[in-house]
């Protein structure tokens, strides 16, 4: 992804409402590893809608989280629903 706080943001905002895959530090040596929807982004943080078979998740990181690879996240083609697009 982009090198600054704005140009993850931009890139964010160009991608909202695709489906993503997230990577995201757990802590303690956790990695957790779901899929979801981009579903909003403000001035500091971004919402992802999180897949679940029972109820829905959301969860909401900061830019800086993303910059300092705490969470990557990979969004999916929409023509042929495979990875496409790399978070870092």
């Amino acid at each position: 992804m982009a090198k600054t706080l704005s140009d993850i943001k931009q890139s964010l905002d160009s991608n909202l409402g695709r489906r993503l895959k997230l990577k995201a530090n757990g802590g303690r040596r956790k990695t957790i590893e779901r899929c979801g929807v981009l579903t909003e982004t403000y001035p500091s943080i971004f919402v992802v809608e999180l897949d679940e078979e029972n109820a829905l998740e959301r969860v909401s990181y900061s830019y800086a989280d993303v910059l300092t690879e705490t969470v990557q996240l990979t969004f999916f083609d929409e023509t042929s629903g495979n990875l496409a697009i790399g978070g870092q």
